[in-house]
């Protein structure tokens, strides 16, 4: 198979979807691989190294879709990628569907074969290709809030750690999965004071045996989710419901009676956000302001930490990218039903529940398109 690696073209988005290791891989499996040159320049990967592993280099994006079978990607297309996909080509990146109808027409109209890392299920449950980016994102959205809870960044002013004499910053955590326990780590290990709220009493169980009195666990529902924001100075919103839109679980009248200065950090902005007032941002301007109050959305939040995500995500994606180079992609989903949840899109039909259901398109289950 010929597989192609364009590079990101998203806002400071500098990550890239094949390491030269995992050329490697491909190309000694008898697979040509073709990597658009300075993909990976930005952190330290050269057109040589790529080479060296037995890569071609092209010299544009549209070279590398035009004669490539698979595309391998880390960020979703965007509109001049959209329009370079054709019918039968695979597209194996993260994709979102769910907040960004324009994304799934434009995917729909093209007739590819869009599997998408965030609804590839693993054998003992989660999902595996979003866990190391949620790791990453959860660590970040401390530094970030950390950060902007300083008053030159818009935030009031606060230490997140505190000093002796004079109290932490108390942190509240929505969601205790993958982001809301790295964020959890980070922000004990910082000295905040902690808050994290959750659906499972087991996860909150599982949490105090690890943390102690250290944290505050509470069980999430409408009354425990406001009192716990309007007491906090920073808020790290990390819910996820595999492949829909976020739950908003922060309305605006909740933001409106927050401390003025504090900072909420949306990592689920990615699929919608789980804040009312939140809308995607980038990290050329990654804040802004409602009611005095500091909303970072970054929308891409590991690619601010490009090399180590890039080596983590790709630990996580190659197997998956063998197995459709070796096999094809029914053969593949036939094989893996695990991979096979990660159909969102394919040959103009929407193939995950979620997303037709939040996007209002009739759902093919993906059986149809492999029988």
């Amino acid at each position: 198979m010929q597989i192609g690696c364009p590079k990101e073209i998203k806002n400071h988005e500098y990550r890239v979807g094949l390491t030269p290791a995992s050329v490697r891989e491909l190309t000694s499996r008898g697979h040509r691989v073709l990597v658009q040159t300075q993909a990976g320049a930005a952190i330290g990967l050269s057109d040589e190294q790529y080479v060296a592993a037995g890569a071609q280099i092209a010299p544009d994006a549209a070279t590398v879709f035009a004669q490539s079978d698979m595309i391998v990607k880390v960020k979703e297309p965007q509109p001049q990628e959209c329009a370079m996909l054709r019918e039968g080509q695979i597209l194996y990146t993260y994709l979102h569907l769910a907040p960004d109808p324009e994304q799934t027409a434009a995917l729909v109209k093209s007739g590819a074969i869009c599997i998408a890392y965030e609804t590839i299920t693993g054998p003992g449950g989660g999902l595996p290709l979003l866990a190391p980016m949620s790791e990453v994102a959860g660590r970040m959205s401390i530094q970030a809030g950390a950060a902007h809870l300083e008053k030159s960044k818009g935030g009031m002013g606060v230490l997140l750690g505190g000093v002796p004499g004079v109290a932490p910053a108390h942190v509240t955590i929505i969601g205790a999965g993958v982001v809301g326990t790295h964020a959890l780590q980070m922000a004990v290990g910082l000295g905040a004071r902690v808050t994290v709220l959750d659906k499972s009493v087991d996860r909150l169980r599982q949490l105090d045996l690890v943390f102690g009195n250290r944290i505050t666990t509470l069980y999430s529902n409408a009354q425990s989710v406001e009192e716990s924001v309007l007491a906090a100075d920073l808020v790290i919103g990390g819910v996820l419901i595999p492949g829909a839109a976020a739950p908003k679980l922060v309305t605006r009248d909740m933001v409106s009676r927050m401390k003025k200065g504090a900072v909420v950090v949306d990592v689920a902005i990615d699929q919608g956000g789980c804040f009312e007032t939140s809308h995607a941002t980038t990290h050329a301007e990654p804040t802004y302001l409602v009611d005095g109050v500091v909303h970072y959305c970054v929308a891409n939040m590991p690619g601010a930490v490009a090399r180590t995500s890039t080596f983590a995500l790709n630990n996580a994606t190659i197997g998956h990218a063998v197995a459709l180079a070796d096999k094809g992609w029914r053969q593949a989903l036939r094989d893996n039903a695990h991979l096979k949840a990660g159909l969102n899109v394919a040959e103009g039909k929407v193939t995950y529940e979620a997303v037709a259901r939040d996007l209002g398109y009739d759902y093919v289950a993906a059986d149809a398109l492999l029988a």
